[in-house]
């Protein structure tokens, strides 16, 4: 099980998709942008890695790095999110985040 934990979190494709989702991006909207259809795009992010060029491409689209993209962490979201909230309210109905957490992530 451990040699499993290496390879997700270096799979290129499932990042690329999350950071995606996460832009609320469609995979249509990428692929038009790539000049590629939306299957080809799909194939690109269910793979493990991709050529640094394509990497540089999607990481303009997606308005990151390349490196963000190989170095992001939805953990480390989630602690920037837990770590930047405001609590607005005595009931905790209303949260109010401080920062965009994918742009800390990239930094």
């Amino acid at each position: 099980m451990e040699a499993s934990t290496p390879t997700h979190k270096s799979h290129i494709g499932r990042k690329i998709s999350r950071i995606r989702e996460l832009r609320g991006m469609k995979q249509e909207a990428m692929a038009a942008e790539l000049g590629v259809s939306q299957q080809a795009f799909s194939k690109i992010e269910q793979s493990e890695t991709i050529e640094n060029d394509i990497l540089e491409k999607v990481a303009k689209i997606l308005g990151v790095t390349p490196e963000g993209i190989k170095n992001f962490s939805e953990e480390a979201i989630f602690q920037i999110i837990n770590n930047t909230f405001t609590d607005s309210s005595s009931n905790n109905n209303n949260y109010l985040c401080s920062i965009n957490p994918l742009d800390k992530v990239i930094e």
